[in-house]
């Protein structure tokens, strides 16, 4: 059996050192800006506060004037950002991925707006507030992507009839939710509608632990999952071929990424189009050096987080994130339907 010549075997050994040196770079880079981030929202609001006194509230020392601000105002804003964007570009990413089409986003086949639906019901119909629309909303989201993929299911699921399904589904749902705000009493109505736009306005700090704990739990999975992913998106034959266990591994990403999608928005509303923007973006960066989860996860953050603040103080009225985010997102998804017409979509 004829052995490739040394000097190939040297330049492939020289590629993946290159290609790894440059992830490595690419996700020192993003996560030294979302620390940066976190450290302007802090310091930077209504007012300046130096970051040596950000610091020593961060610690627990009592300053005063600043305390409050910092500690019950800008950090809980900050942290439920970075957890909110994080889960929505894992699950997002994961989508993608295992579908293999960049239209293939929670919030575009309508599992986002399978939890939006079950929280305006809670909050309208049952009257709920506070974790009891979160578990609705998480429950409704779970349902309707359950409901999504048995009705794609046809000796297996395919990318094209899940994201078809999905569109139909959502538009269905969206006009459930209209007739809803409809029927609402002014009382619920402005909680529903801001829960809609996608919002941290009011987050608070208790909120963080649920959805740190699915993010460790849920992202910690998938990540478990990431060769498997990475092989699925060279194409199932191939997959099948090197072993991967393709229902199983298909199962595990789809209840992970759900889950994901279901607590973030269960606690910030649909935030428009971070999970749909997070994976291409991270595919620019990143180029296809390995798995575009960990990446994909930090762009959600800074898409989150910077979005958070551009709608608090850089523009002449405030807006909640998910205002700022669909206005970034919306021409990037008629590109993408261009480009689609053209040819066969990926990341």
């Amino acid at each position: 059996m004829n052995q490739p010549p040394l000097s190939v075997i040297s330049h492939f050994r020289h590629i993946r050192r290159t290609n790894a040196k440059h992830r490595t770079r690419m996700i020192a880079v993003l996560s030294t800006c979302l620390l940066a981030g976190v450290l302007l929202t802090l310091m930077l609001g209504q007012s300046f506060t130096p970051l040596t006194t950000v610091l020593h509230v961060l610690g627990g020392a009592e300053v005063p004037g600043a305390g409050f601000t910092v500690r019950e105002l800008r950090l809980p804003r900050a942290v439920i950002s970075v957890l909110v964007g994080a889960c929505f570009g894992l699950g997002g990413i994961a989508f993608q991925t295992l579908l293999r089409n960049p239209l293939a986003s929670p919030d575009i086949i309508g599992i986002s707006t399978g939890a939006s639906t079950g929280a305006v019901f809670a909050i309208v119909v049952l009257s709920l507030s506070g974790p009891a629309v979160s578990m609705v909303a998480i429950a409704a989201g779970l349902g309707v992507a359950l409901l999504i993929y048995t009705l794609s299911w046809r000796q297996g699921v395919t990318g094209g009839r899940l994201i078809l399904i999905g569109i139909g589904l959502a538009a269905m749902l969206q006009s459930i939710t209209a007739y809803l705000l409809m029927r609402a009493p002014s009382w619920t109505l402005q909680e529903a509608l801001r829960w809609l736009t996608g919002s941290v306005n009011g987050a608070q700090l208790d909120q963080a632990l649920p959805l740190l704990v699915a993010l460790l739990l849920f992202g910690g999975l998938l990540l478990s999952r990431r060769r498997d992913l990475e092989t699925l998106h060279m194409g199932d034959d191939l997959a099948a071929g090197l072993g991967v266990r393709l229902a199983i591994t298909r199962v595990v990403v789809v209840i992970t990424a759900v889950a994901l999608v279901a607590f973030a928005t269960a606690v910030s509303g649909p935030v428009a189009f971070v999970a749909f923007l997070s994976g291409p973006i991270a595919a620019r960066l990143m180029g296809r050096n390995g798995s575009l989860l960990v990446p994909a996860a930090l762009v959600g953050a800074l898409l989150v987080l910077f979005g958070d603040y551009v709608g608090q103080f850089l523009l002449p009225a405030r807006y909640p994130v998910g205002i700022v985010t669909g206005v970034l997102g919306a021409p990037y998804l008629v590109y993408l339907i261009i480009r689609d017409n053209k040819t066969r979509g990926t990341l």
